[in-house]
């Protein structure tokens, strides 16, 4: 059957495999919205069996998850997934729904969409979400899965902040780290850390595993492995070459130093995050969308100053082929993965490529190492793009318009400039002249992040103080509520004990006002009385 795909040509090929592609998805849309049929004619039926007294043995969901696994013989948790998915698509994202339908997105983007919103409980948010994502995603001409994951955890923390929020303190409060022992002489660590602690600790593993010479006989997982028990005891990792003359050994005066290795997050934010009060969210290099309350608290804790990511590049340094730092930074938060299509590897593990070549000879002739001409490119696809056959041109705003060897066109647009609009802008105007040395303007800024510290941490320990009353309330509230119940359901009447009157009270609301706030203690209105 596949015989005459053999006489065409590979931009013929290519075209089948596009299109096959989309009638993938418009037939994927076309079975969940089956699916979702089936389960509402279900749910119909034991409604009327219900109207006229009877009743329904098996819940219609289940009906319907046991037919669909039938028919796709599949596991009854797989049919599950299938059933809630279709319902999903039907009930919560009927937009989305119409983009897989028409094949304008694939069935894999779409499964991270219901995923990723699953907790948004409210139905106006809930169709704000779809409005807003289906706009959005409708507009991409290609698309990778962290692309996908950014834009929906960034569009749940804009439409739905406080229940963002409140889901990461639910996380937080069930941070662990455990360790079990195997059968083979290894043990197993495994647990759930805050994201900034687990990247920090990530980069640290791999900066140590690099401070060893070429000879080192272990892989790179190996030595990441064994740079766990240097980290656990404070020391650098020993290298395993056995050579006297090994640059790394112990007695070297540098390999002191090796262990110390000063760690650089990334994160990108706007303005009004990092210094007011703006709930949008922000994004951090290597994890992911993060919220604004979390961004405030890195720049908090930051042992320097965040950088503007909007670097001025000076003729000079356009002529250098190696970008500088600040322009480097500029070009990974922008691009945040690689720039291929499909590609999500973060960019940090990047190569900073130049979309039209570095002239070496005359770097005055083009290929200047600007912002709008640089990009991230992994390894695989930096070497793809050289040799490969596939050109490339960038645009202003920093879209990628790729060919590839059979003509066909792609367009790749920077991940931070889905999540933050401003970085589209060129960046690389000319410097501003200043009147103020480097010196200045550092000590300036410094004194401005000191001031803005000591401004904002009262209202921290004030907002924490409240949460942590507010937590507490709920929770002697729901212990009052348990008692009453168990003394109404042993004893059935109230209790004449002369303690613990609170115990005949009404049930009290477990939940609190936006305006609650503790009640002042009775040692703060006396404070002024005489002691006796």
């Amino acid at each position: 059957m596949f015989d005459s795909l053999l006489d065409l040509d590979p931009a013929q090929l290519i075209g089948v495999v596009g299109s096959t592609h989309r009638q993938e998805s418009v037939l994927v849309a076309q079975r969940l919205a089956a699916v979702a049929a089936l389960l509402g004619h279900r749910v119909t039926v034991a409604a009327d069996r219900a109207e006229r007294g009877g009743y329904a043995e098996i819940d219609p969901y289940q009906q319907a998850t046991a037919e669909v696994a039938a028919a796709m013989n599949l596991s009854p948790m797989a049919a599950s997934f299938v059933v809630s998915d279709a319902e999903a698509l039907d009930v919560r994202l009927p937009k989305v729904a119409t983009l897989l339908a028409e094949g304008r997105v694939d069935w894999r983007a779409v499964r991270v969409i219901i995923r990723r919103t699953e907790l948004v409980t409210d139905e106006r948010l809930m169709a704000e979400l779809d409005e807003s994502l289906s706009t959005r995603i409708g507009r991409w001409q290609g698309w990778s899965q962290r692309r996908v994951v950014n834009a929906v955890d960034a569009a749940v923390r804009a439409i739905d902040p406080d229940a963002a929020r409140e889901r990461r303190r639910a996380a937080e409060d069930e941070r662990r780290i455990g360790i079990n022992a195997l059968d083979n002489g290894m043990a197993e660590v495994s647990g759930t850390v805050a994201a900034v602690a687990a990247l920090a600790f990530d980069r640290r593993l791999s900066e140590l595993a690099k401070q060893v010479c070429a000879a080192d006989p272990r892989t790179m997982a190996q030595r990441r492995a064994d740079a766990l028990e240097a980290l656990a005891q404070g020391s650098c990792l020993a290298c395993a070459c056995g050579r006297p003359d090994c640059p790394t050994r112990p007695e070297d005066s540098r390999a002191a130093d090796r262990g110390a290795v000063r760690v650089v997050i990334n994160v990108v934010a706007t303005d009004q995050t990092v210094f007011g009060e703006g709930d949008l969210p922000g994004h951090l290099d290597g994890h992911g969308v993060i919220d604004a309350e979390q961004v405030r608290a890195l720049v908090a804790a930051a042992a320097s100053l965040p950088v503007v990511v909007d670097p001025a590049t000076s003729a000079a340094e356009a002529l250098r082929y190696q970008p500088s730092a600040a322009l480097e930074r500029a070009v990974r938060c922008r691009d945040l993965t690689c720039r291929f299509p499909g590609c999500h590897r973060p960019a940090v593990y990047c190569d900073v490529d130049h979309t039209i070549p570095f002239n070496h000879a005359d770097p005055k002739a083009g290929g200047l190492t600007l912002l709008t001409n640089l990009k991230c490119l992994c390894r695989q696809h930096h070497r793809l793009k050289t040799f490969g056959g596939w050109g490339d041109v960038q645009l202003a705003d920093g879209t990628v318009v790729w060919t590839s060897p059979t003509g066909r066109k792609y367009r790749t647009s920077p991940a931070g400039a889905d999540l933050f609009p401003r970085l589209r802008a060129p960046a690389c105007a000319a410097p501003a002249p200043t009147r103020r040395s480097r010196s200045q303007q550092r000590s300036a800024r410094i004194a401005q992040g000191r001031r803005h510290n000591r401004e904002q941490r009262p209202v921290n320990e004030a907002r924490r103080r409240l949460d942590d009353a507010r937590k507490g309330e709920i929770a002697a509230r729901k212990f009052r509520n348990h008692m009453r119940d168990v003394l109404f359901l042993f004893k059935g009447t109230s209790s004449a004990s002369p303690f613990a009157t609170w115990i005949n009270d009404p049930r009290e609301p477990e939940e609190l006002p936006p305006d609650w706030s503790p009640a002042v203690p009775v040692a703060e209105l006396l404070a002024d009385d005489p002691p006796f």
